[in-house]
């Protein structure tokens, strides 16, 4: 998946078979994923998709075969979608390394508790050199930083931490408890809501079913101009 033309389409698989330890032999989902999630945004001709900076690169392979299929059909039977970014692109995981990813154990969960948000902020890599409060601090590179970022409101006060923090004379404890009260009010309504919905399953599965049907709809729609602009006809 190229991030820019004429870069590599492959660096994602590529750097999860580094992380995997594979080396000459790669599963078949390295090459289908791509073409199968290019299907998922082309189904719905979405023309805006809500993604990670990591994605941009899926988003114009899409934009590939869709380019690809509208010239073999001579029409713009699909259109191309745009990647919308949010401010902070990518998350990293608590350690400091890649992004987020449940597999790697770096992650918070939307459902965790206060607990284990509280756990997770204290094990946050920061500065690996701020040993002391009145050592001056690096804000590059420091997961918390990044965090608080992302979700506190207060750009000003975060600011002001970022420069206390280079100046030396700020510890990592505090930042740590601004980010950790930032999550708890963030996650606290999407774990009780969450919790609530568990509670009724049968709605849940309603929800799904119309979902799926609606879904099914709109995609076979899709399929059928893509079909007859292609000249290509099923027999039933």
């Amino acid at each position: 998946m190229s991030r820019w033309p004429g870069l590599s389409a492959t660096q994602p698989s590529r750097t999860k078979s580094r992380r995997e330890d594979l080396a000459e032999t790669f599963p078949a989902g390295f090459l289908c994923y791509p073409v199968a999630q290019a299907a998922d945004i082309t189904g719905f001709k979405a023309t805006i998709v809500p993604v990670g900076e990591d994605q941009a690169p899926l988003i114009e392979q899409t934009n590939e075969i869709v380019r690809r299929i509208n010239r073999q059909a001579g029409v713009d039977v699909l259109p191309e979608a745009r990647a919308l970014i949010p401010r902070i692109g990518r998350l990293p995981g608590i350690d400091g390394k890649a992004k987020m990813s449940k597999s790697q154990g770096n992650a918070i969960q939307l459902s965790a508790t206060a607990d284990e948000i509280r756990k997770a902020v204290r094990r946050m890599f920061t500065d690996p050199n701020h040993i002391k409060a009145s050592d001056p601090g690096r804000v590059e590179g420091n997961v918390v930083f990044k965090y608080l970022d992302a979700f506190d409101e207060d750009h000003v006060a975060v600011e002001d931490l970022k420069a206390r923090y280079v100046r030396g004379g700020l510890g990592d404890s505090i930042v740590k408890k601004r980010l950790d009260d930032v999550l708890q009010a963030l996650l606290a309504p999407i774990r009780s809501r969450r919790r609530a919905l568990a509670r009724d399953p049968g709605y849940l599965l309603q929800v799904v079913k119309l979902g799926t049907s609606r879904a099914r709809e709109i995609t076979d729609a899709t399929l059928r101009d893509v079909r007859a602009a292609l000249g290509l006809f099923t027999l039933n």
